[in-house]
């Protein structure tokens, strides 16, 4: 009989590629994968670090594994463990398997369900009551220069394929945990990335996001050159594929020269994650952002050079050590003139490890939310523009799965700008790129 396994995954994109990855690895090797629930004989857990919430929420499942089969085997990998490497193992956890060692998966549970039946039988000799121990694999992620090799060929999603292109982070922002736990910047091979991309698209995907852990430093672990571009024009040239997105992308990126050329590639969404965290000069300068807020809006006006009314989302932490009132108003006033379709809003959140965590002045939690609770009515309103925008315009949806919405079903997909779509249609339209007039905004879904 096969074993089941249950998979949980928390935090970004990069971590679902990297546990849908897993999973294949264990479907190929005959293991039944399961809910996420009472039953399964392993529970991996891929853990996130961001913030102290994703902490507590990853040690959260861990719990919740144990709780739900006391003798199943419990993995935790990813993030958490990594940085919390050389600190006192949760007693809950069987396996620890940090950073760049999850393509080991199989090897280290054959490994050690060999050891436990050797111990089991050393104990039962010597009349010795359960013994527990802790099976790691982590190394020191700030010195590997390997990119972890891990391949799909087919997601969660069966119209879009998420793609980890790239590991790692070299920018070191004062609040970020991250480059601690992912290591230095490190890259997939461009031929890596095709032959995959080939492969989902011959199985049917028709969209496919590119991501990493700081998408725009693709390739200068090659020869010190960002090579994102060279990533996207080879991906434009594969068959089948009918559309590109890219994941969160730095303002350094965009040039004259970026967006000129990808604005002539016909599958490139017009739909681009600026991450801002700040408008204000003084935080991006405690943040260790490299940019100043007249740097990042020239970027926002290159795309809207190029490609007239792109979508242009962001993310923004309020309350940030030190952010007094007036440079509050000055990240309000920023955000407001740029004009986001989106805009994430975050309460900073003191993260130990980091250099912010020990800055003086932190910000009282109440005005925190008050920050956020205003930061947010503008991303509302702007957001509300901008879909209005699109009235009386045509649009091109990918449908992607049905929905029941006020008792109808409805076909459920996306515009190139990432605007979701319902659409009243008999026929199976998933899959299908269609163009529909959006008459009025009861059709956009939030």
């Amino acid at each position: 009989m096969s074993k089941k396994a249950a998979l949980h995954n928390l935090g970004c994109k990069v971590n679902a590629y990297e546990t849908e990855a897993m999973q294949e690895m264990l479907e190929a090797a005959g293991y039944e994968i399961v809910p996420f629930k009472e039953g399964a004989d392993i529970y991996i857990i891929n853990t996130c670090t961001v913030t102290n919430i994703a902490d507590r929420k990853s040690r959260q499942m861990i719990h919740r594994a144990r709780k739900m089969n006391p003798g199943a085997v419990v993995v935790a990998a990813g993030c958490y463990v990594q940085a919390q490497d050389g600190k006192e193992i949760d007693p809950c956890i069987d396996i620890v398997i940090g950073n760049n060692h999850k393509k080991d998966l199989l090897r280290i549970l054959d490994e050690y369900e060999k050891k436990r039946k050797n111990r089991t039988a050393d104990h039962a000799a010597e009349n010795c009551g359960p013994v527990k121990e802790t099976d790691r694999e982590i190394e020191d992620i700030g010195k590997t220069k390997e990119y972890e090799a891990l391949h799909l060929t087919k997601t969660g999603e069966h119209t879009r394929a998420y793609i980890k292109v790239q590991d790692g982070c070299n920018q070191f922002c004062s609040y970020c945990i991250i480059p601690y736990a992912r290591g230095r910047v490190r890259s997939r091979q461009l031929d890596d990335v095709v032959e995959e991309v080939s492969a989902l698209a011959a199985n049917g995907y028709r969209e496919v996001v590119l991501t990493g852990i700081h998408l725009s430093s693709y390739g200068v672990d090659f020869d010190g050159e960002r090579h994102l571009l060279d990533l996207i024009r080879a991906v434009h040239e594969i068959d089948g594929i009918a559309r590109i997105r890219l994941g969160s992308l730095e303002p350094g990126i965009v040039t004259e020269e970026f967006a000129e050329e990808i604005s002539r590639m016909p599958k490139m969404c017009p739909h681009f994650h600026l991450s801002l965290q700040s408008g204000c000069d003084a935080t991006l300068k405690r943040m260790n952002r490299r940019y100043t807020s007249a740097e990042y809006y020239e970027k926002c006006e290159i795309l809207r050079k190029y490609f007239g009314n792109p979508a242009l989302t962001t993310d923004v932490i309020v309350g940030f050590p030190g952010e007094t009132e007036e440079e509050f108003q000055e990240s309000m006033a920023f955000v407001d003139k740029v004009r986001f379709y989106e805009t994430h809003i975050f309460k900073y959140s003191r993260r130990e490890g980091t250099k912010a965590a020990a800055m003086k002045e932190q910000v009282d939690e109440q005005i925190k939310a008050a920050r956020s609770a205003a930061m947010i009515e503008l991303g509302e309103r702007r957001r509300r523009e901008y879909e209005e925008s699109f009235i009386g315009k045509e649009a091109e949806v990918l449908v992607e799965e049905d929905a029941v919405i006020d008792g109808k079903i409805m076909q459920i997909g996306h515009t190139k700008e990432y605007m979701k779509i319902a659409l009243e249609r008999n026929e199976n339209l998933r899959n299908c790129i269609v163009k529909v007039q959006i008459e009025n905004d009861s059709r956009i879904i939030h």
